[in-house]
């Protein structure tokens, strides 16, 4: 089948990827003349695990090409994917401003019958208004508008899109879902199930999952919080609910708040949809606030340790929102980098993937190192704030002898209590007593 994916950023990059690699003709289309020119190169603009693989293989199989021009993306396509972004205004609302201009664009060029599918993350009602904007030049027999929403998990994005635990499709055209249909059996072979229902409960269902994702992240946290005063163990408490299948065990695990490209826009985003229909949800708002406080907590840990931090220098390991990412949107490191230099102190960071771009933001009041132990050199204590795998069996003798002092400050629970105790260090983590 021939698709066009408009827009390359990570949702439309890792869609055409994939869709190429079950066979179909995807043309990406972006008006980022270097992005473009780098793809054509075979080289992703993201650190996506495995997406270069099948980029490189795909390039060479003439599955996948790109181009900046509108028309010529589209020509061809049955299927019109708007991977588009959709930020957060002032107010909390997704700006589609994108999304609609792109429709106003394409309701010049459609010459013959198109799925229009968006992708990206929209606010309830968005199809019909895209497809509002399309018939102000289109006659309706031209297209149909599908809801599509994407549940990429970044750092596994091509395996949850090879193999989706379920696919959301929202349309009520017969012609439209036999062609969506024919587009995703391939993914689906093992029995996962393809959702189909109206356009407005598939946007809805994207906001609903992301939302209540970040509603354990942020109940988890507040339960390691009071854990911390009450003398209990997180770890604990986490296992003992997970155990309940009414429950699992997913995303209960502690820490410095979520970030990333979705949950925070998405929260807000649907906040805001409730606000819209004079609907009270404390339960986001609550959401909302916990998470911006969680991001702020390990800076009020050190503080609380050494009070004055004018003059003292912390290393900084992990950048990222999350491991295998290179994204940095909403990162609780750049909450505890701001929180230490506004107290005069000094930062030396290490990143496997996020350090270019948390560079652009603080430039050179931030030193950068190569590796995770040059962190470590003079340094007064250690913020672990990204669980990436390497810093999980590190050389702690090593680290022992390159600190100031054996300190840290854990954000993500990497270690366990009885090995800090028996190595001598003074850890702080989540939800767990100090060991002293």
């Amino acid at each position: 089948m021939n698709i066009a994916i408009i827009g390359t950023g990570y949702v439309g990059l890792v869609s055409g990827t994939c869709f190429a690699e079950t066979g179909n003709n995807v043309v990406c289309i972006d008006i980022n003349e270097d992005k473009i020119a780098q793809l054509r190169a075979g080289k992703t603009p993201i650190y996506e695990p495995g997406l270069d693989v099948l980029l490189e293989r795909n390039i060479k199989e003439k599955r996948i090409t790109f181009t900046t021009s509108l028309e010529e993306g589209i020509k061809d396509a049955k299927i019109i994917f708007l991977a588009l972004p959709t930020p957060p205004g002032k107010d909390g609302s997704a700006d589609l401003q994108y999304v609609l201009g792109v429709a106003k664009d394409l309701s010049n060029i459609i010459t013959e019958y198109k799925v229009i599918v968006n992708k990206s993350t929209v606010p309830v009602g968005t199809a019909e208004k895209t497809a509002a904007v399309l018939a102000e030049n289109l006659d309706r027999s031209l297209f149909d508008v599908v809801s599509n929403p994407e549940f990429l998990r970044e750092g596994v994005a091509v395996e949850d899109f090879l193999k989706p635990d379920r696919v959301v499709i929202g349309t009520t055209s017969e012609k439209a879902r036999k062609l969506m249909d024919e587009l995703y059996q391939p993914f689906v072979r093992q029995g996962n199930p393809i959702y189909y229902m109206d356009e407005r409960s598939s946007e809805m269902t994207k906001y609903a999952a992301n939302s209540y994702l970040a509603m354990r992240i942020s109940f988890m946290n507040e339960m390691a919080n009071l854990c911390e005063e009450v003398g209990a163990n997180v770890d604990w408490v986490r296992i003992g609910m997970g155990s309940d299948n009414r429950i699992g065990k997913r995303f209960l695990f502690p820490g410095v708040g979520y970030g990333g490209s979705c949950f925070p826009k998405d929260v807000q985003a649907l906040a805001h949809t409730a606000e819209e229909y004079a609907y009270d949800f404390k339960i986001l708002k609550s959401v909302m606030k916990v998470n911006d406080m969680q991001k702020l907590i390990l800076g009020k840990k050190i503080k609380a340790h050494f009070g004055d931090l004018k003059g003292k220098t912390f290393a900084i390991w992990g950048l990222a929102f999350k491991p295998e990412t290179d994204d940095i949107r909403e990162a609780p490191s750049l909450y505890l980098i701001e929180t230490l230099l506004s107290e005069g102190a000094r930062v030396k960071a290490f990143d496997p993937e996020a350090m270019d771009n948390v560079r652009a933001i603080f430039g050179d009041r931030v030193q950068f190192v190569d590796n995770q132990y040059d962190a470590l050199d003079n340094a007064d204590a250690l913020a672990i704030v990204t669980e990436w795998s390497e810093f999980r069996n590190p050389d702690f003798e090593k680290m022992k002898s390159s600190l100031k002092q054996p300190l840290i400050f854990d954000g993500r629970n990497v270690y366990a209590l009885e090995k800090m105790q028996e190595l001598g260090f003074h850890y702080e983590s989540m939800g767990r007593k100090t060991i002293a």
